[in-house]
């Protein structure tokens, strides 16, 4: 890669930032399409997150992804702020327009797009989601807005509680929350046509964990684990053990990057280069 002084910085910022498959999805997509960008990663401390974005000014760099722990901090810094993001309460990505910073959040549309690209439509479906944290809210508010029906499970069942009630205010949805154990689980699961692990179970280093097991699945069900690491997660081996159609974490994560790639490059996206960019780093 030759960077050259017309080069257009994109970057990501979060505290830890180590293990952050961004920087190589994007920069291979970039260099497929010949394109004078870099993508680079930014260590920023909370106490750190103004001057993080006042820099996006000062040194135009034309956009950026947020991750943990700015999601929801970041927003008070940006000139505006897209709707759904708004609902929502979390950022993930910022565009900058000549120093105006916009921010979206693209893990909803990145999973809607990676539902809707195989062919499974949640409109009328009955969704369990399991988590009430960011990946759920995400997750939660486009499948209502989409017009699916959802049972919002979480250890924390006032957490639950709340993000039901603000996705029911914004979209007038009948939305359930209930405690995430095995009675409720079981019964929530007998109702589900698709079912979202948005909690962090089963994640690297601790592959062996699931909290469904296969007898509590159907084979027609859909069983979607946000958790890309690994690829293929216990959850979704008990879900093809049960017969169920899985998706793995990795489709949100792709898909949530070509939707930024395209915001701040007005260029047609390279899925392919950027999912096998991501596969090639997992199994490192």
């Amino acid at each position: 890669m030759i960077i050259s002084g017309k080069v257009k910085i994109c970057g990501i910022i979060g505290d830890p930032i180590e293990h952050t498959m961004s920087p190589a999805m994007h920069n291979a997509a970039f260099d497929k399409l010949g394109l004078d960008y870099v993508f680079v990663p930014f260590l920023v401390k909370k106490e750190g997150l103004r001057q993080a974005i006042d820099g996006v000014r000062g040194l135009n760099i034309r956009g950026l992804g947020v991750t943990i722990p700015h999601k929801v901090a970041v927003m008070q810094y940006l000139d505006q702020v897209d709707d759904l993001a708004q609902k929502i309460g979390a950022v993930n990505i910022i565009v900058n327009d000549n120093g105006i910073l916009t921010g979206y959040n693209t893990d909803a549309g990145g999973f809607l797009r990676a539902l809707l690209e195989r062919g499974i439509e949640p409109k009328g479906k009955m969704v369990a989601i399991l988590g009430a944290g960011g990946a759920s809210r995400a997750i939660s508010f486009v499948l209502a807005e989409r017009g699916a029906n959802l049972i919002i499970l979480n250890r924390t069942w006032d957490k639950a509680i709340e993000l039901a009630e603000r996705v029911s205010r914004s979209f007038g949805n009948k939305i359930e929350a209930l405690p995430l154990d095995k009675e409720n689980l079981t019964k929530a699961l007998g109702r589900a046509d698709i079912m979202m692990n948005c909690t962090n179970v089963g994640m690297h280093p601790h592959v062996s964990e699931t909290l469904v097991t296969a007898d509590q699945l159907k084979s027609d069900m859909i069983v979607f684990d946000t958790v890309y690491n690994p690829i293929k997660t216990q959850l979704l081996k008990e879900a093809e053990k049960a017969g169920a159609t899985t998706i793995s974490g990795v489709e949100m994560l792709v898909w949530q990057g070509v939707l930024a790639f395209e915001m701040w490059t007005h260029h047609k996206a390279p899925v392919e280069v950027m999912r096998e960019a991501v596969i090639k780093m997992l199994q490192k």
